[in-house]
């Protein structure tokens, strides 16, 4: 059936009407990169991939069959749609900025081919290969959705685990003795897997780059599956832990992706290695982006309860406030949805007596980092944060008064008159009750509201 819209629908951009012919005939949303079907159909790029991905061969509007999937960017639509954005600058519309066009296929597969060579002579070649693959697809889908077809993937993770065939000692572990250090491991054919010491695993840069691609193009569940073999989860384990910043940070976000499967998240929360290396990362003291890398991995497998004993074993608690300490100021829009994440993982290892008494006991400094959580972020972010308040308030007094003195009762009330929701409100209301106790005792709390013109309870 043909996509069909009505021409007196309303559409508002920050209360701008949107012109018709400026939006997609699928999203009925202003295009940011308008092409051309072969059927002479103007779309959104988006959605009109989208569109295709899910089978359909036909044009959306002319029903058209498609014997040609080419997509032509719309130059001159797009111009006119910038043009207009920048007119209506002072009415609150944000210019739409120039996309980058795929890559081209040819450029994608001679680049892997190089990538493919073996030989530690060819080491340097293949990683030019994987760093101009990442800057060719790191910002466009439609060239990673591109790299894929052109079987990267299996590429990829043979370069990344290419030396990992079930030897017990291929990464090998340096003496405990800081001054010992063991020689790196032959491994033919994709360069140098591993040498650690106490602080450090070093990895061939062919590897690491390798792991920079992988980790930017969707896999497959049966992809993410094959990563379980007990060598794989073992070197990423390492990596994780040992590896440099990069590629700590992309170990993270490799496990990510795999938690997105329902058997992956339980067999990576059961896995030694692996959540005590995303505690540590969060704990990483090298800068903010770095820890959020691990963030949203530990909370999917803090879902299980034995990823959650590992986490609350491994020092989460600490490392999660510790970081949210860091966040400086109005949360960024694309961090909201790590600071929930993060917000959540401490609400479920409060969900545990051990949990709740660890986080308890950062005091203070538990309490000013959930404050910065409340009415920040989002709705289920103040949810998780008045949780959280309510759990390490009910089983420490100390935390009680560092809560009030803090100034939570000022944000609960605050929480209490806004639109937020009733699950986040029920939760306040108790942790107001538990509070009322210690209020007349402190009256600089109560001098307070007088100040703020919110009303005491």
């Amino acid at each position: 059936m043909p996509v069909r819209f009505n021409r007196a629908i309303t559409l508002d951009k920050n209360n701008v009407q949107v012109p018709l012919y400026f939006r997609c005939p699928i999203s009925l949303e202003l295009m940011h990169d308008p092409v051309i079907l072969s059927t002479g159909q103007t779309y959104d790029r988006s959605s009109i991939e989208k569109w295709v991905a899910s089978g359909n061969t036909t044009c959306p509007v002319s029903m058209q069959k498609l014997e040609d999937f080419t997509l032509i960017p719309n130059h001159t639509l797009r111009r006119l749609i910038q043009e207009w954005c920048v007119a209506n600058r002072s009415r609150g519309v944000q210019r739409i900025p120039t996309p980058t066009q795929p890559a081209d296929l040819n450029r994608l597969r001679s680049l892997l081919t190089d990538a493919s060579s073996s030989g530690s002579d060819a080491e340097p070649s293949r990683v030019f290969a994987f760093r101009a693959l990442k800057n060719l697809v790191k910002e466009n889908a439609s060239s990673r959705t591109l790299l894929v077809e052109a079987g990267a993937v299996p590429i990829l993770m043979k370069s990344f685990f290419g030396g990992v065939h079930g030897d017990a000692d291929l990464v090998r572990r340096a003496s405990s003795e800081e001054s010992e250090k063991v020689d790196p491991p032959e491994v033919e054919a994709h360069g140098s897997i591993g040498i650690r010491n106490r602080s450090k695993l070093v990895i061939g840069e062919d590897v690491e780059a390798a792991l920079g691609v992988l980790v930017l193009l969707p896999l497959s569940e049966d992809e993410k599956i094959s990563l379980l073999n007990p060598e794989k989860l073992a070197f990423i384990s390492e990596v994780l832990q040992w590896g440099s910043t990069d590629a700590r940070t992309n170990a993270a976000l490799l496990l990510e992706s795999m938690t997105e499967s329902k058997v992956c998240r339980s067999a990576l929360a059961d896995s030694d290695g692996i959540v005590e290396g995303l505690v540590g990362l969060v704990g990483e003291s090298s800068g903010v982006s770095t820890r959020l890398a691990g963030v949203c991995a530990l909370h999917m497998l803090c879902l299980r309860q034995g990823g959650q004993e590992k986490a609350i074993e491994a020092g989460a608690a600490s490392a999660l406030v510790e970081l949210l300490l860091l966040i400086e100021g109005e949360v960024p829009p694309d961090c909201r949805g790590v600071v929930e994440r993060a917000v959540g993982t401490l609400e479920l290892i409060c969900s545990s007596d051990r949990g709740c008494a660890d986080v308890a006991r950062q005091g203070a400094k538990a309490v000013a980092a959930l404050m910065k959580c409340i009415l920040k972020v989002s709705e289920r972010a103040t949810e998780a944060t008045v949780s959280s308040l309510l759990a390490i308030c009910s089983c420490s007094q100390h935390v009680q008064r560092c809560a009030i003195q803090g100034g939570v009762i000022k944000e609960l009330l605050l929480l209490m008159q806004s639109d937020g929701g009733e699950r986040a409100k029920s939760k306040a209301m108790k942790l107001l009750k538990l509070l009322r106790t210690l209020v007349p005792s402190n009256p600089a709390s109560v001098a307070e509201y007088g100040r703020s013109g919110i009303a005491p309870f």
